[in-house]
């Protein structure tokens, strides 16, 4: 199984810390990571959601981080093998499946919630539209919330531990906050041109 999810999350950049006992995977807007080993999976979040989702008894866990709750109707497939992870649909599809298929049972889930803030300005507000879709998907499955930071008005960093199901979350202070800024930013302006390209494709909520 560890050579299966090596070649799966072959794109996912690793990296060690001194100061953590596991191997670090990166992850970024549209992606998600699940591991039977354990791991540090980390990101940085403004507006994204990212649900840190485990498996305690099978030892299975990972994260995912999406910006967009879903697409309108189907959408075409991405490099990593199927629907595309930036939707929060697919997101959270992908990484329970994925938990599922390495020995997972639902009801075991143990689900954390972060991220969702309001890092632009501006009357609409992304994050708190993202956090009600997610909530909303959770009640609808009927699975409960284990822990959840989300809202507020800055972004966060997240390492998850995917063993322990521990988190080690920072609040960035908004006067540092131009990289994650022009990340997203970045990111939501190449979903706006696949927009235009394919116009019945998806829909901005």
């Amino acid at each position: 199984m560890a050579i299966i999810d090596t070649v799966q999350f072959s794109h996912v950049r690793r990296m060690r810390d001194k100061r953590f006992p596991h191997e670090i995977a990166s992850i970024l807007p549209g992606e998600f990571f699940v591991s039977c080993k354990p791991m540090v999976v980390y990101t940085v979040l403004g507006s994204c959601i990212s649900a840190c989702i485990r498996d305690p008894i099978a030892g299975v866990g990972g994260m995912n981080h999406f910006m967009l709750p879903a697409p309108k109707e189907h959408s075409s497939g991405d490099a990593w093998g199927g629907e595309s992870t930036r939707y929060g649909s697919f997101a959270m599809d992908q990484l329970i499946n994925g938990i599922l298929s390495r020995g997972g049972m639902k009801q075991r889930l143990e689900i954390k919630l972060f991220g969702g803030g309001k890092i632009y300005e501006g009357n609409v507000d992304v994050g708190a539209r993202n956090v009600q879709w997610v909530l909303r998907y959770l009640i609808t499955d009927g699975l409960p919330i284990a822990a959840c930071d989300v809202g507020d008005v800055l972004p966060r960093k997240l390492y998850y531990f995917t063993d322990s199901g521990r988190v080690l979350m920072k609040k960035i202070q908004r006067i540092k906050n131009g990289t994650i800024f022009e990340r997203e930013s970045d990111y939501e302006h190449r979903l706006e041109q696949e927009l235009k390209a394919q116009p019945n494709d998806v829909t901005l909520f």
